[in-house]
């Protein structure tokens, strides 16, 4: 019979789970074990971020291991601080969980915070445990970050002028969660793991700072939705081109066909690829691809355009019924 949480204390949990969350980094001074874990802070500044994905609403148990649920904890929030520039300095953990669930289940989720943390840089520095009612399991991560002694760069600096570049995939993770959705994983074991087990370009943030990036957003939920918080946040109009999108919609084509392609690389999200403005394309690192311009609003509202036209909506919405 499969060990569940009813069935062991906190402390023998933490015995089995700790070891899986451990890992090393140099600004981490002390780790687990004590009250609070102990962090080097730099020049004195750091950033903060946090993520919660809730059984039923962020995965569901027959397409998500709990070890790919701990992937996508760590995926999402190192992607908020790596599209302010930073890089990773820690993770705080958060498990609440009905005290049916399995032992196995939270050793997988350890493993893949443990795995994805150290492939980012970083380690779980601590965190909490609790009950929750029937059925729920809720994890939520606390990512602290440093700039290395630069500014951040925010949404509202993006100015009229500027190329629009993006570095990572787009659409994939949202294919990945469409063939999911109509039983259909087979057709493209590639997508649902994009899905699953997402890759932020993660180094890719600093690299994009350094070269002086003029605004950033992780693509957490949607090409659209995204680069509109950019346009409002700086008042100008993101002007993006279907022709330097052209290929990400013929690679998911495949799969989706041409109309759902399209919308699953303009509208998907989970992809926590990142989004920037650059002053001019020489500028744009190399990892990075131009696909829009900014363009001024003159007397239009600010947000996003795609071919010239206004856009709106799609990508994910936490409180959307339809989901």
């Amino acid at each position: 019979m499969a060990l569940r949480l009813r069935d062991v204390t906190e402390e023998e949990l933490l015995a089995r789970l700790v070891p899986l969350l451990r890992g090393h980094d140099a600004r981490v001074l002390l780790g687990p074990g004590d009250d609070t874990a102990w962090l080097t802070a730099g020049d004195g500044r750091y950033l903060a971020t946090t993520d919660t994905m809730v059984r039923g609403h962020d995965w569901l148990d027959a397409w998500s291991t709990g070890e790919d649920v701990g992937h996508k904890t760590v995926a999402q929030n190192c992607a908020d601080i790596a599209a302010m520039g930073g890089v990773p300095t820690g993770l705080l953990v958060t498990l609440a969980a009905d005290p049916e669930t399995q032992v196995s289940w939270c050793e997988g989720l350890a493993r893949g915070i443990g795995t994805a943390a150290r492939a980012a840089g970083t380690c779980a520095v601590g965190g909490d445990l609790s009950g929750a009612d029937a059925g729920t399991v809720m994890v939520s991560v606390t990512a602290f970050g440093s700039m290395e002694g630069r500014r951040p760069v925010l949404r509202s600096g993006a100015r009229a002028g500027d190329v629009v570049a993006v570095a990572g995939t787009l659409g994939r993770s949202a294919a990945g969660w469409a063939l999911l959705r109509d039983e259909r994983a087979a057709a493209a074991p590639d997508l649902v793991q994009a899905h699953l087990r997402p890759t932020p370009p993660l180094r890719q943030g600093p690299l994009a700072a350094r070269r002086g990036a003029h605004s950033m957003i992780d693509l957490s939920d949607g090409l659209v939705r995204d680069a509109g918080r950019i346009g409002r946040a700086s008042g100008v109009a993101l002007d993006l081109s279907t022709d330097l999108l052209r290929e990400d919609v013929a690679a998911l084509v495949p799969a989706l066909g041409e109309e759902a392609a399209r919308e699953c690389v303009l509208t998907g999200g989970e992809e926590h690829s990142l989004l920037a403005t650059f002053e001019e394309k020489a500028s744009v690192p190399d990892g990075w691809r131009v696909i829009g311009h900014v363009r001024a609003c003159d007397g239009s509202r600010p947000g996003v355009l795609v071919d010239g036209r206004p856009r709106s909506g799609g990508g994910w919405d936490h409180f959307d019924a339809s989901r």
